[in-house]
């Protein structure tokens, strides 16, 4: 049984190398990658053997052996600590930006995909399955309350079943209709409804089936300027400008 598919992930994940830069670093496709970690396709020779001498490990062992993450650092099997400690270990939590949204609407069941994702270390609950989504417009911005650019939000993963149980006037993160949206939960007369706080965007009104996957928020990092820095205030309020035009002129 071969061992490549695996060995190839170990790699990665102990170079810190996404699949994307992975693929590219020897002209490979990302799906190609994908599809060798999953083992649903055979590499080419002249690929294993790119691979092996890259990283100086063996073709026999990049092949027929289980890779130890101390043998991809060089260090020996039976190195051991002296002494021990108690590490703690916070929730590795993936992030949703800008770069990965329209990735993450096409893979977003797919772990391998959910693995390469920026990760944000937490100190909260590392049982509960969380996700992180970092805003880049101002749909959930207005007068009284403003979500803006840069601020992050955090959401508990809801199961299906449970939609209709989140409270009212709640902050989600919802994967629907081929979006990534941040917005006030309702429920109404067996529909839910996503609404931002822009009274300039449209609510959107769909049925429970129509969400692929929903993050109740819980919590929210803000991101804000020194007040001193004119500078930099003015370049915040020419950006600001700069969106609510883009809204106007869709509108």
């Amino acid at each position: 049984m071969s061992h490549f598919g695996k060995n190839i992930r170990k790699i990665r994940n102990v170079k810190k190398l996404s699949q994307q830069a992975f693929a590219e670093l020897f002209e490979l496709k990302r799906g190609t990658l994908g599809a060798y970690e999953e083992e649903r396709s055979e590499p080419r020779i002249e690929t294993i053997i790119k691979i092996a001498n890259h990283f100086s490990i063996t073709i026999d062992d990049l092949l027929t052996q289980e890779l130890t993450v101390n043998k991809l650092l060089k260090f020996k099997d039976d190195l051991a600590l002296q002494g021990s400690f108690h590490k703690e270990k916070f929730a590795e939590i993936p992030c949703i930006t800008p770069k990965t949204e329209a990735d993450y609407i096409l893979y977003h069941d797919k772990p391998h995909f959910i693995e390469d994702l920026p990760k944000l270390h937490l100190p909260v609950d590392p049982d509960k399955e969380y996700r992180a989504y970092l805003i880049s417009n101002l749909e959930m911005t207005n007068n009284d309350k403003a979500y803006c650019p840069k601020d992050v939000v955090i959401g508990e993963k809801v199961d299906p079943n449970d939609f209709t149980k989140i409270d009212t006037s709640s902050l989600v993160i919802a994967l629907v209709h081929g979006k990534v949206l941040f917005r006030k939960f309702y429920y109404s007369s067996s529909k839910i409804i996503l609404r931002a706080n822009n009274t300039n965007i449209e609510d959107i009104e769909i049925e429970s089936g129509e969400i692929k996957e929903m993050w109740h928020v819980c919590y929210t990092f803000f991101r804000r300027l020194p007040e001193n820095n004119t500078v930099e205030i003015e370049q915040k309020l020419n950006f600001l400008e700069q969106e609510f035009m883009k809204l106007r002129e869709k509108f």
